[in-house]
């Protein structure tokens, strides 16, 4: 199952989304080279300072935060051609180091960190910059984000996003978020089974497929004394009675007696 999840994830990080065609936007920090055609005096490689400008010779400042490089292109040629220093200009901006939005990457991924934006990125970008999800990561991811001075967090189910095919769950990210892939849940097994200990707790689980990943029952053991031991609401331990239906939770432990007979 858990192969299935990494190359559908490939899959679907092969391709980009249409979002991602959008071009970026200026901030503060990102480093720009802009040459003029035919004018090599009025090179500039330089960062756009706090106020989002850049000084370009002849002309000043230019307020190019916010814009694409299109854009930031087109009003330095039209300040340069209003000031009567080049007709008709050919202006050339390239984004040397985007430094102005950047996303961290944080939890069960196997190159946690932060990430420039480059272009709009989405979740599966950002997941894919990072190595993918570690074999102990959740099968959920965890957005956070900044709105109005308030932390917002939206859970992100990755097993409907990649193998169901819900790409309204890939949301877009921007500058200052924070993706957070917890480890995974687990229960633990012991008594009379093959193979006792940690497991992974899948979605629905039930008590039969927690002792399938036990390798089953010994001999000696018996589905009559099956209990599972969880954490009640008070915060004390709680002894069930369990069947083979009952479902299994986060932290909960299956314990299989040895028959009397």
């Amino acid at each position: 199952m858990k192969f299935v999840f990494y190359a559908l994830f490939a899959m679907l990080t092969a391709f980009s989304l249409p979002v991602a065609a959008m071009d970026y936007r200026l901030g503060s920090g990102d480093i720009v080279h802009v040459t003029v055609y035919d004018h090599p005096e009025l090179l500039l490689e330089t960062r756009v300072d706090e106020q989002g400008k850049i000084d370009f010779p002849l002309i000043g400042g230019v307020k190019v935060a916010g814009e694409s490089a299109s854009t930031a292109q087109r009003l330095i040629a039209d300040a340069l051609e209003k000031g009567g220093f080049i007709k008709k200009p050919q202006v050339n901006l390239v984004v040397k180091a985007y430094r102005s939005k950047q996303v961290s990457v944080l939890g069960q991924v196997n190159k946690p960190g932060k990430y420039p934006l480059e272009t709009t990125s989405t979740i599966s970008d950002l997941l894919a910059q990072a190595g993918g999800v570690t074999l102990e990561g959740a099968d959920e991811v965890t957005l956070i984000r900044n709105q109005d001075g308030k932390s917002e967090r939206t859970r992100i189910d990755t097993k409907s996003l990649f193998q169901d095919g819900q790409f309204d769950l890939n949301h877009q990210v921007s500058g200052g978020d924070i993706i957070f892939v917890p480890r995974a849940a687990v229960f633990y097994i012991y008594g009379e089974v093959q193979k006792p200990g940690a497991f992974r707790l899948e979605k629905n689980m039930n008590v039969m497929q927690a002792l399938s990943l036990g390798g089953g029952i010994t001999q000696r053991g018996t589905q009559k004394g099956i209990q599972i031991r969880r954490q009640g609401e008070d915060g004390r331990p709680v002894e069930l009675k369990a069947g083979l239906t009952d479902p299994v939770r986060e932290g909960d432990v299956v314990y299989v007696r040895e028959s009397l007979f």
